[in-house]
């Protein structure tokens, strides 16, 4: 090999090596771990969030920048907006499902250091067959009788205090009696 082949083999290698270990791609992107609901399960009660969870931490200083929809069968947004980001997960607040179908959530979620996690899934809401609300009902409570008390425990009260008193005094002259004698 002449010097100038090695040269350029040599120049060749390491500028492969370069950009295959400095490529911010290859060292990780961030992407989607996990959804809850669960992507294309079918659920029967309502959630009352969506979570999404990637590989990075989220920033969570950019919460404006950040978006989590969920739209029901009819198109509507059935999310209120309210997003909050814990490390690697972000959620969003979830109204109360009414309506049967496919939900569709979509995400844009920003990273450090990284393009955002974009991307959709849908789950499957069954509405039961009747919403009804449930009114609470106050419930009658008996007041309950106070205990009556016997003369029996009165007496055996004051006897047990009559004899903490005795014990107190004579403790207290047997004390004086010692403390003389020194």
């Amino acid at each position: 090999m002449t010097k100038v082949n090695l040269r350029f083999s040599i120049a060749t290698m390491l500028l492969s090596f370069g950009f295959l270990c400095l490529n911010p791609l290859s060292a990780g992107a961030n992407t989607l771990v996990s959804t809850s609901p669960i992507s294309g399960s079918t659920i029967s009660v309502s959630p009352t969030n969506v979570t999404i969870t990637g590989q990075l931490p989220l920033l969570a200083d950019a919460v404006d920048a950040n978006v989590i929809t969920v739209k029901d069968p009819n198109g509507d947004r059935v999310d209120d907006g309210t997003i909050s980001i814990s490390d690697l997960s972000a959620s969003v607040g979830v109204k109360s499902l009414v309506v049967t179908g496919m939900y569709r959530v979509s995400y844009s979620l920003l990273s450090e250091g990284d393009e955002p996690l974009v991307g959709e899934f849908s789950f499957k809401y069954l509405a039961p067959s009747n919403i009804a609300p449930i009114e609470p009902s106050p419930e009658p409570t008996q007041s309950q009788s106070p205990a009556s008390s016997s003369w029996a425990t009165n007496v055996f009260v004051i006897l047990l205090l009559f004899g903490a008193v005795i014990v107190t005094i004579g403790l207290s002259l047997y004390a004086r009696k010692l403390f003389s004698e020194r």
